[in-house]
């Protein structure tokens, strides 16, 4: 599955990428653009997986791409084990219609 590629570099795209999941890991709640959410969705549930994981590896895999320590800490302490009867789909966009100034399709992301 290709992904979309949002008008940015490569890693331009890859760090933006982390500052939101760092953001959506740490508020459980933000609100962002359509495209930018489905990218999203797929990235929080990767790190959800391996933080319900609860290993020294999958904390080290976490890291290397969330780079706050104290969002990792959240993930593996309070968000796993909130999670660990679920089997996926960890997070809920909600529509909230056009922003206004370049009428982007904005949504609200949280974590279930």
């Amino acid at each position: 599955m290709a992904k979309a590629k949002l008008g940015r570099r490569a890693d331009h795209r890859k760090a933006m990428l982390r500052n939101i999941v760092t953001s959506l890991l740490r508020n459980e709640r933000i609100e962002t653009t359509e495209p930018k959410a489905k990218l999203l969705r797929a990235e929080v549930d990767k790190m959800i997986t391996l933080a319900k994981r609860g290993d020294l590896h999958a904390r080290r895999q976490v890291l290397t791409f969330i780079k706050d320590k104290e969002v990792v800490a959240k993930l593996f302490d309070e968000l796993a084990p909130k999670y660990e009867e679920r089997q996926g789909g960890y997070t809920r966009i909600i529509k909230k219609g056009p922003r206004r100034g370049d009428a982007a399709p904005m949504v609200l992301v949280e974590l279930v």
